[in-house]
């Protein structure tokens, strides 16, 4: 291996000339830096990283753990570490848990999980990372999965209760309730709503911002609108079926993600009812196929390339110790409306 002592000897220089050449620093000449350089470039000088990174307890690499990197919402949160850290100079360890494909997959199975997390940890702080970002499954509380260390950590899609871990996710209660405001601004007064999972968080919050908003605005709350899904195409279509068989029809639907929403379209054409003419529907996540299906569908747009963004800026925070504000460690956004073709205004004498 080529080490600097071999390119101040063939460069007839002093290993501290060398040293202030790869590192940019000192008062050298021109001629003695182009000198140096050619010279590197001569040997075919690599820098040892390793040694480099041992001499100053920092690797400038990060640590960034999936629990499934096949969910839909994992490749745009790794686009945004990924942009950012090549601004920053930082370099990325990705490691997928798989969480969904494992034996381990039901969440409720804490010791199965917390062995795999730990041990996924523990590969990338023996790697010397400087922090680990935490990609979660879908958002919820991960606190009993997480073992303590010491590196600094960072969760997005997922959150702990840990006053002091650092945490990026999406505002669901608000994408909810900025949805359902929008339909009623388009006229609509009764409104159905197709959940996720009944244990879900996400379901929850998304509700709360449902509910808030039709009572907000002095609608009448239907128990019959309301759907329990399973976030699946099969469910939206289904439980469509079930509230275009009621006898007091609703004029619109919020499905709690795209695919109920795609699968609420189909039930609707099946039933000789158009959209967004007889129906309109209105969905959540903006995925891909939402803006080629028709009719196109009307969404909420969850800001996950921006979470990666933020996440890798944060996590350099947190390594260099420039937080000045504890505050800071909580950030939630907000959603965008997408608006397409799937929903339409009604008139007072359709939905009185």
């Amino acid at each position: 291996m080529v080490t600097m002592k071999d390119i101040a000897e063939r460069a007839n220089v002093s290993i501290a000339t060398v040293s202030y050449v790869l590192n940019e620093s000192g008062n050298i000449s021109e001629e003695t830096k182009k000198k140096v350089l050619q010279v590197i470039k001569e040997l075919k000088y690599r820098p040892n990283l390793i040694a480099k990174s041992l001499k100053l307890q920092k690797t400038n690499t990060i640590g960034v753990i999936l629990e499934d990197i096949t969910v839909f919402n994992a490749p745009a949160i790794i686009d945004g570490i990924n942009e950012n850290a090549e601004k920053l100079g930082l370099s990325i360890l990705l490691t997928n848990i798989r969480l969904e494909k494992r034996s381990c997959s039901n969440i409720k199975d804490l010791k199965a999980i917390q062995s795999v997390i730990k041990r996924r940890m523990d590969e990338l702080i023996s790697k010397k990372v400087d922090g680990i970002i935490y990609i979660g499954l879908h958002p919820r509380d991960v606190t009993e999965i997480i073992p303590e260390i010491d590196t600094p950590i960072l969760f997005t899609y997922c959150y702990t209760t840990n006053d002091f871990h650092c945490s990026i996710n999406y505002d669901d209660e608000q994408a909810a309730y900025d949805a359902t405001n929008y339909l009623v601004s388009r006229g609509h007064k009764k409104i159905a709503l197709i959940s996720g999972l009944i244990d879900s968080m996400s379901s929850h919050s998304r509700y709360s911002g449902y509910y808030r908003s039709i009572k907000e605005h002095n609608l009448i709350f239907t128990p019959a609108y309301l759907k329990p899904g399973d976030w699946r195409f099969d469910s939206g279509y289904s439980l469509t079926k079930e509230l275009l068989t009621t006898k007091d029809l609703p004029t619109a639907i919020l499905a709690m993600n795209d695919q109920m929403a795609i699968g609420a379209i189909r039930a609707c054409n099946e039933l000789g009812y158009k959209v967004p003419d007889d129906i309109s529907i209105i969905g959540f996540d903006n995925r891909e196929f939402s803006a080629y299906y028709s009719p196109r569908l009307t969404t909420m747009s969850l800001p996950l390339r921006k979470m990666g963004l933020l996440s890798i800026e944060m996590i350099n925070k947190l390594i260099s110790g420039s937080l000045s504000d504890y505050k800071e460690l909580k950030i939630t956004l907000n959603c965008e409306l997408i608006e397409r073709e799937s929903v339409s205004t009604v008139t007072e004498d359709l939905s009185s």
